[in-house]
Formats: C-alpha cells, structure tokens, sequence
C-alpha cells in the first residue's frame, strides 16, 4: 500500500513503495514532488493526446501479431487498427480527451502514420514473437522490480529479443544511453524470469523510423539493479523525511501537478483534496 502513514502529526511520513516500474524509477529521478503526487499520493493523472496515440498504437500492434505470421500484411494492421481505435473511442483515456471532429481525424490520421512507418522498419510476417505486453517481476532484495515488455520475440539462432515501441521523439545521441535503461531494465526481468539474458535490447521509434539497439551485459544488469536499489533508497529517504523536493525542468511543462508546486508558487498540501474534481475535469 502507498497511502499516507499517520504515524506523527509533527513528522508525517508515507509508505515507502513496495515496488517500481522503469517509468516510476526515471519518474523519482525527473521530480521528486511528481514522484510523491503519482506514485505514492496516486492523485490521477489526465491522459493526454500523446499518451492515448502511444497506447492505441501499441494496441493496434498487439492485435496485428495475434494474427498467425503469414497474415501481418498491411491491409491487416489497417485493420487491427481500426479495432484498436473502436476500443478507445469507449474509454476514458480517449473520451476524456473531448476532441472535437477536426481534432478525432488528427488524431487518427497521426495513428496511421505511425503503424505505415512501422511498416517501413520491419516486415512483421518475419518476426517469431512469443510474447506481447508481457507482464513480468522479480524481487531484488525487499524492492520487486516490474514492467511490462511490448514484444518478446526469438531471433534467428534462437536468442531472446526484447523489443520496446516508441511514438515520440527519437532522443540524440548523448541521451540514448538513458532511454535504454527502460528496456534493460526489462532484460534483467527475463534473465530473473526466464534464466537467459536477451541478446538484444531494441527501442524502435515509430515516428522517426529509428531502431536503437543494445546488447546486454553482466555489467549492464549489474548497473541496473544497482541504480535501481540506490533509487528505492532514496525514495525511502525522502518517506521517510517527508522531502519530496520539486526540481524544474522542460518537463515541467507537462505537468499535471504543476498548480500544486511550490517552484510555481503552488502549496503541495492541497492535492490530496483539490486533484480529483480539478484533474478529472482537465481535458
């Protein structure tokens, strides 16, 4: 459980998380306060046009590679699409977004863009997937790390692929090291899991076209449980010591819990109660 801990009327205190994502590691490391506001406050978060293209995308995705190989064609991720976009338009991560007529064609027409420079990357009646947004965990010391894997799959001699899609932007060269550390955050998963380490590592971005890969090491798994454990001690710390300090950044921009911060004259207190009608009603 992540709720606040009334152990101290002068000293409050949470509990500290139990578990972490990739995305709640980098999340901590981004904006202390956010971190507090999402994971451990659990304030809701707004979906926005971004994040409801990516997970429709993936949506469409996983759908066309439940279809036996020979049958991934173009016209079928036509079609996978058009049911992913039907299952959307029924939930909230969509509806919320009240896009008006203009707005919904956009969008969709940036969805099929996406899936057509898919196209352009691989040829999906060659891919042997054994896996799609494949959950996994596995205990390092009390923390259980978790993600989720978009694809699994064999490559020709066998070895295990792990294969992550993006619909951003491809990140330059001085920060792929960083965006990798999501998926080899998943490579650990499968060695804890499944006793092998992938041979490859993959962000492959949909908008660009770009494929960044990496090969994992002892020493890359090393790293990352590594940084990982030092992370959830952190968080501990800032538990603890009620310390969630707010650090300014682009991001900040995005941010959904920006009217409650103090770098923006906001006071943090007042989330708890003013979130649920204010985030609820942003679109």
């Amino acid at each position: 459980m992540t709720d606040l801990a009334t152990a101290s009327s002068d000293t409050p205190t949470w509990t500290v998380p139990t578990s972490l994502s990739p995305s709640r590691v980098e999340s901590f490391l981004s904006c202390p306060l956010a971190f507090r506001f999402s994971s451990i406050e659990k304030l809701p978060d707004p979906p926005t046009v971004a994040t409801t293209r990516g997970s429709l995308v993936h949506r469409a995705l996983e759908i066309l590679f439940t279809l036996p190989a020979a049958d991934r064609t173009p016209a079928a991720l036509d079609r996978s699409l058009d049911a992913a976009i039907l299952e959307y338009q029924q939930m909230p991560d969509y509806t919320a977004l009240q896009l008006d007529r203009e707005q919904a064609t956009k969008f969709e027409r940036e969805c099929r863009e996406l899936c057509s420079n898919y196209l352009k990357i691989e040829d999906p009646r060659t891919v042997r997937e054994i896996g799609l947004e494949l959950k996994l965990e596995a205990p390092v010391g009390d923390l259980t790390l978790r993600g989720i894997i978009d694809r699994l799959e064999l490559d020709a001699d066998g070895e295990l692929v792990v294969t992550d899609y993006k619909t951003g932007r491809a990140p330059s060269p001085n920060w792929e090291r960083k965006s990798l550390s999501g998926v080899h955050f998943y490579s650990f998963l499968c060695e804890s899991v499944f006793g092998k380490r992938p041979a490859a590592i993959r962000l492959m971005y949909l908008k660009s076209g770009e494929t960044i890969t990496a090969t994992p090491s002892e020493q890359s798994t090393k790293f990352l449980t590594t940084r990982t454990s030092a992370v959830w001690k952190a968080v501990a710390t800032a538990c603890e010591r009620d310390d969630f300090r707010p650090r300014q950044s682009n991001l900040c921009s995005w941010c959904a819990y920006q009217r409650w911060c103090p770098e923006f004259g906001g006071d943090p207190s007042l989330a708890a109660t003013e979130a649920p009608v204010t985030l609820a009603s942003r679109s």
